[in-house]
């Protein structure tokens, strides 16, 4: 009996959270890997840049990794590149636009020069190992963005990457209804569909509607106009260039990433800029204030955007002032809500008119709504379903929404990252666990810093630390100098003389008791110092701080 092939899919990242997406699909000894993107830190994460996947599978098979293909350009698709071609240097194939930001991010590293790039466009049709890979142009909130058909020895997986259905697209590029169709009359094995905006009933409003609500505001706004956006949408900052060539305003852009991608996009011709609008910053100061718009980074509150820091009053260049039309075209991340209200506040403050996503049609998302999802799935018409990129409730309500469509449960998964799919022809199973998880970037450092040390800066930053310095005689044992105690962010020394002073005396008898019991290991008169400091501390105080023992011996 011939045994028949196995296709196994494998989630890296992106389920059961919002960003750093990789799924890895592996046919025998061939691996392709679909994205490979960051996260943004979540509030608990102290002092964390970024958080990519864990690719020690892929560093297992090394040697059968093929190639990576990307979907589009946004951070949480393409931001772990330049962390994963270090340790993987493969093949790596996507769109103009797509390459064009990664090459930027790779240039930064010095790392352009070595990377293996290969530009494709819409409807080419790749091989790598045994997977043909078709590229589908589908609309969202950036330019150049892909669904891939993948197309297997035991069938067709697609994969829609993050899509929108936007009938009337910015850039006249509607998703290539014909392509997925004429795709789910011949077949399809697998759909993997983006679940991110699956609890939001009806249709997501198209691109142009933000459009009509920048002619709304330039038309009103008396003084200077201020729009800040995900540097990366395109699409919107276009619609901003436009309105204020209709208005007759100059444009000075604002923001290390902006700039980049404002380059980038002119460049590659995906921005259309009108001649001399655009101006630099000391010029802009120097016009009119009805004859300026800023675009700008910030839209999520990010504490070291331009932004925010025009918001305390902390930009070099740029001064809010009274009458200013602030446009914040963007919805808050999830666990950025906090950081956006205070910015908006704080402009309110400053006397400008704000014009945020809570009050206006500013912005739409790039993510489809259920009956968006709901087309792809009749238009695709998978036997197997598996709904990625969301958090584990999305993925749930997604799976949900398969059924309803009727496709049998028995074909629905909703896996989590780690995990092995297992498919057939026929038949699909979940087929154990690879590893996969997250790891921390912090500064220079990639994946040195784990829960030991965040435990460590989650206990420095609530109850802070004591740092108990004393000097020992070699010969008798006896104290020379101290207990001295520093204490940062635990007490202020000057009004706490009285604790200071009694937690030195708790310190002399743990000495003496450890004299008496005659310990001469470090580790133990540490532990013993530690310890009854600690007990003392928590009785008086209610508090932990860190607790660290230096013992010199003389």
């Amino acid at each position: 009996m011939v045994r028949e092939p196995k296709l196994y899919i494998v989630p890296l990242g992106g389920l059961g959270e919002i960003g750093k997406n990789m799924m890895v699909v592996r046919y025998g000894e061939n691996i392709l890997v679909i994205d490979s993107g960051l996260m943004f830190p979540e509030e608990d994460l102290l002092g964390i840049d970024m958080v990519i996947p864990d690719i020690t599978y892929l560093l297992e098979n090394k040697n059968i990794v093929r190639g990576i293909v990307l979907t589009h350009g946004h951070e949480d698709h393409i931001g772990a590149l330049p962390y994963v071609l270090r340790e993987l240097n493969v093949p790596v194939y996507g769109t103009r636009l797509t390459l064009g930001i990664l090459k930027e991010k790779l240039r930064e590293r010095q790392m352009v020069d070595e990377a293996k790039l290969y530009c494709v466009k819409p409807r080419d049709i790749i091989s790598i190992g045994p997977f043909k890979i078709e590229f589908i142009r589908v609309s969202h909130s950036i330019p150049d963005a892909v669904s891939l058909a993948i197309e297997t020895p035991v069938g067709v997986i697609v994969h829609t990457g993050d899509f929108k259905l936007d009938q009337t697209p910015v850039d006249g590029e509607v998703t290539d209804f014909n392509r997925l169709a004429q795709l789910g009359e011949k077949g399809v094995l697998v759909l993997l569909s983006d679940s991110t905006n699956v609890e939001r009933p009806g249709y997501t409003l198209s691109e142009k509607v933000v459009g009509q609500t920048f002619d709304d505001s330039f038309r009103q706004a008396n003084e200077r106009i201020i729009v800040a956006t995900f540097a990366s949408n395109v699409h919107r900052l276009q619609q901003a260039i436009t309105t204020a060539y209709r208005y007759k305003r100059k444009v000075a852009v604002v923001g290390r990433s902006m700039v980049n991608v404002v380059n980038i996009a002119r460049e590659l011709g995906y921005l259309k800029v009108p001649e001399d609008i655009l101006i630099e910053l000391d010029e802009a100061g120097r016009l009119p204030r009805n004859q300026v718009v800023y675009l700008t980074t910030g839209s999520q509150g990010e504490p070291m955007s331009a932004l925010t820091r025009m918001a305390s009053r902390d930009h070099r260049q740029v001064e809010i002032m009274p009458g200013d039309t602030i446009i914040i075209s963007a919805t808050p991340i999830p666990g950025n809500e906090k950081l956006v209200a205070r910015v908006i506040d704080q402009l309110f403050k400053l006397g400008a008119n704000v014009i945020y996503e809570a009050v206006s049609g500013i912005h739409v998302s790039g993510h489809p709504s259920q009956e968006e999802l709901k087309l792809m799935i009749n238009l695709v018409k998978p036997k197997f379903f598996i709904p990625v990129h969301g958090e584990y409730r999305m993925l749930i309500k997604h799976a949900r929404l398969a059924r309803e469509m009727g496709i049998p449960e028995s074909n629905i998964f909703v896996a989590e990252n780690g995990q092995v799919l297992e498919l057939s022809r026929r038949s699909g199973r979940l087929a154990g666990r690879v590893t996969a998880g997250r790891v921390l970037v912090d500064g220079l450092g990639v994946g040195d810093v784990g829960n030991i040390v965040l435990r460590d800066r989650r206990q420095l930053s609530q109850d802070g630390i004591l740092i108990v310095v004393v000097t020992i005689s070699k010969e008798s044992g006896q104290i020379i100098s101290g207990p001295d105690i520093v204490s940062r962010g635990f007490v202020y020394v000057r009004e706490s003389e009285e604790l200071m002073e009694d937690a030195k005396g708790k310190v002399k008898l743990a000495l003496d008791k450890c004299s008496a019991k005659k310990m001469s290991e470090w580790a133990s008169i540490k532990s013993m110092v530690r310890d009854d400091l600690s007990r003392f501390l928590y009785e008086k105080t209610r508090r932990r701080p860190m607790i660290l023992p230096i013992i010199m011996e003389i």
